[in-house]
């Protein structure tokens, strides 16, 4: 045992050693993966690691699809996601490339006055671009591009594509306007459509319903629904599909965790007594008791800041609102529990205000107040010496204060005489808020904020009601290490267990949910119970990835285990998944063949004896309005339009049933001496949805090879 122990030290030494050596060893190793998986992912061809898709044999570059992506995303704002930006571009991509195809087939070209008219109708809501009298100045866009042209490539490359993308959308709309001036119902039509919707039927009928025959006993196989798939196809056709379920180890905190925090909290209670180095003295810091300065005690000790505002009941957590609504100036609540986090609350006043008040204002900006466009241009002094002028005028006179609105104010409500409507506390300002609500109604003054000088009337308030300041600290309950290692643990026992197990039963035997997700499409981003999750999406349509596999994800709060149960390539759709759709309609047919052979006797009423059924009457039936009973047939009526009054149909396989029809009377409209209306209608109707229907068939017919999946 002494010699393997020497042995052992004496690897452990040469490792010890070389160190330096095998650290630039395995990075070069981990390096030389990364490159391979860089260099391998999205080659599906010989153009995959540059193209995004081929639409019509016309290629989408990689990286001009993700400098889109980037850019459509920052427009988004804080809450666009990359699944959402991708989605535009991709939408407006192969919109692009399919309309230009036949713009070009058609010969259509964009001049620059119409690009011009085009650009103006876009910039028409931008101050950057209006003059005085509001219209869109030509010479101020040409200012524009000189300017960022100068000093922003970046926003000139922006401004480009922005005029790629009205010049266009002039081409498209040029084609579509092509396309509903050809959408011209003729007369004839008209006349058709007429009698379509006027001309009726009275009958006698029996119906022999689909429901005499009990479902159980009409047996449906998955061969026969396979037929009836492959014989209507154009119904049953699916992109790529996959289906998981997923186990979640959610990384929450134990009660250790939050009994730890509650300790934490209470301490905040406590005055602490410190040695002071430089006056040899015991100092006392104040708890959040004995604190003079809430504000900065909270931002401190708090994981959320101080917040300066009066509160009602209805804006407190509700579990506790009625104990803190009712507490008196210094009172100390908590800790208390809001969610997943802590309180501890203490009231720094009370009072009773109205919860709610009208206001209205003429607002006087100057240079560099916020949003203020550039046609604003007068200083700080010259707007408080106009809104000093504004105030002494409406004080004397109230009914002038909404004329003076709409000559002097710097934003919209000038359209409304100033009038701001109803407002809740904490929705303006500080200052403008504290005025409106500390001051009764049909008080007039003038307010400062950072928007400029506001001449204020306060307008009708509701009741006072009890209102609240308080000072709190939150604490978040968060796992601990050792919580969120026990997680981890967990999870990798999971993961190991589950390769040599059934998933489901080693769920059930773990008491874990077992959630299941089916049909995710290879573009789909959003997980039931997870968010947003490519990784996994994209494991599961990895061609390495087989049914029956399993895998751990990291996700936000936990771990997922996740196991592929599904797997289709685009196609067909099977017969389990065309089941729900296709059983029913064959089942129907068995059973209209089952009833057809039962059925003895020509006329109605032995028909009628036969099926135990009675003989019916329908009146005004029209081929616009195929009702029989509370039943839309449109089958039944076209046979019966081709049967002359007094003859009988065949027996005729319905909707709801086996049906025969007796005509009695055929109702014809009256002949009109023009039917242009009715043509004219057809158009109307018909022209508002062609650009979606000509842009949906160019889609159906393109040849599209989406690679997005590889990049996403």
């Amino acid at each position: 045992m002494g010699d393997k122990f020497e042995h052992q030290m004496a690897i452990l030494n040469s490792i010890r050693k070389r160190g330096i050596f095998l650290i630039l060893i395995i990075a070069l190793a981990l390096f030389a993966f990364i490159l391979s998986d860089v260099l391998t992912k999205g080659s599906s061809g010989p153009k995959g690691q540059d193209t995004i898709a081929t639409i019509n044999g016309e290629d989408i570059s990689r990286q001009s699809f993700m400098e889109e992506v980037e850019a459509t995303q920052r427009n988004m704002g804080p809450n666009g996601n990359t699944t959402q930006a991708m989605n535009m571009v991709w939408d407006r991509e192969l919109r692009k490339v399919i309309m230009d195809e036949q713009i070009e087939k058609a010969g259509l070209t964009v001049e620059k006055a119409q690009i011009d008219d085009a650009l103006k109708t876009q910039l028409a809501s931008n101050p950057t671009f209006l003059n005085d009298s509001g219209q869109v100045d030509q010479g101020k866009i040409q200012e524009y591009i000189a300017s960022i042209k100068a000093s922003s490539p970046e926003m000139y490359k922006q401004w480009l594509k922005f005029e790629e993308d009205i010049a266009n959308g002039v081409l498209q709309t040029t084609y579509y306007n092509m396309i509903k001036g050809g959408l011209r119902s003729t007369v004839a039509e008209g006349e058709q459509e007429y009698h379509f919707q006027n001309d009726n039927l009275n009958f006698q009928y029996l119906l022999v319903p689909y429901s005499k025959i009990a479902d159980e006993d009409v047996k449906v196989s998955d061969e026969e629904i396979k037929k009836y798939v492959a014989a209507h196809p154009n119904d049953f056709q699916v992109e790529p599909q996959a289906d998981i379920q997923y186990v979640f180890f959610a990384e929450k905190p134990s009660e250790a965790d939050t009994e730890e925090a509650k300790t934490t909290i209470a301490t905040l209670l406590k005055d602490k007594v410190e040695f002071n180095q430089d006056t040899k003295a015991n100092d006392t810091i104040a708890g959040f008791r004995n604190t003079k300065n809430y504000e900065e005690y909270v931002n401190a000790n708090s994981d959320v800041p101080y917040y300066d505002r009066w509160m009602f009941k209805k804006d407190l957590p509700p579990t506790v609102a009625d104990t803190l609504i009712n507490l008196n100036k210094g009172d100390i609540y908590g800790p208390y529990s809001v969610e997943s986090a802590l309180y501890l609350s203490k009231v720094l006043d009370t009072k009773k205000m109205p919860d709610s008040a009208e206001s209205k204002h003429i607002l006087i900006r100057y240079v560099g107040t916020m949003r203020a466009p550039e046609t604003v241009t007068r200083t700080k002094e010259e707007a408080q010496k106009l809104a000093d002028s504004i105030l002494s005028v409406v004080k004397k006179d109230k009914s002038k204060f909404a004329e003076l609105a709409t000559k002097f104010s710097d934003d919209s409500s000038k359209d409304n005489g100033g009038d701001l409507g109803n407002s809740t506390p904490g929705r303006m300002v500080p200052p403008f808020d504290n005025f409106i609500f500390n001051n009764s109604t049909g008080t007039i003054g003038l307010v400062e904020t950072d928007f400029g000088f506001h001449v204020v009337e306060v307008g009708k308030q509701s009741g006072a009601k009890p209102a609240i300041k308080l000072a709190t600290v939150v604490k978040n309950i968060e796992p601990s290490d050792k919580t969120t290692n026990q997680v981890f643990s967990d999870a990798s026992k999971f993961e190991l267990a589950v390769k040599d197990a059934d998933f489901t039963e080693l769920a059930k035997a773990q008491n874990l949910e077992l959630k299941p997700v089916n049909k995710m499409g290879n573009m789909d981003s959003n997980i039931p119970g997870i968010g947003e999750n490519r990784t996994i999406v994209n494991w599961a349509f990895n061609e390495e990835t087989k049914v029956g596999n399993t895998k751990r994800f990291s996700v936000p709060n936990g771990y997922v285990i996740a196991q592929l149960t599904r797997k289709n390539p685009k196609g067909l759709m099977t017969a389990t998944d065309a089941s729900a759709a296709v059983t029913p309609i064959l089942r129907n047919e068995k059973k209209a063949k089952k009833i057809q052979e039962s059925i003895k006797g020509a006329t109605l009423e032995e028909v009628a004896a036969s099926q135990n059924v009675v003989v019916q009457t329908a009146t005004g039936v029209s081929m616009a309005n195929p009702l029989i009973g509370a039943t839309s047939e449109p089958k039944v009526a076209g046979m019966a339009f081709g049967t002359k009054p007094g003859e009988t149909t065949p027996l005729i396989d319905g909707k709801n049933g086996v049906y025969k029809v007796k005509v009695t009377a055929f109702n014809p409209a009256p002949k009109m001496e023009s039917y242009v209306n009715f043509a004219n209608q057809m158009s109307t109707k018909e022209a508002p949805g062609a650009p979606t229907q000509v842009f949906n068939a160019l889609k159906k017919k393109a040849n599209i090879e989406d690679n997005r999946a590889n990049f996403y």
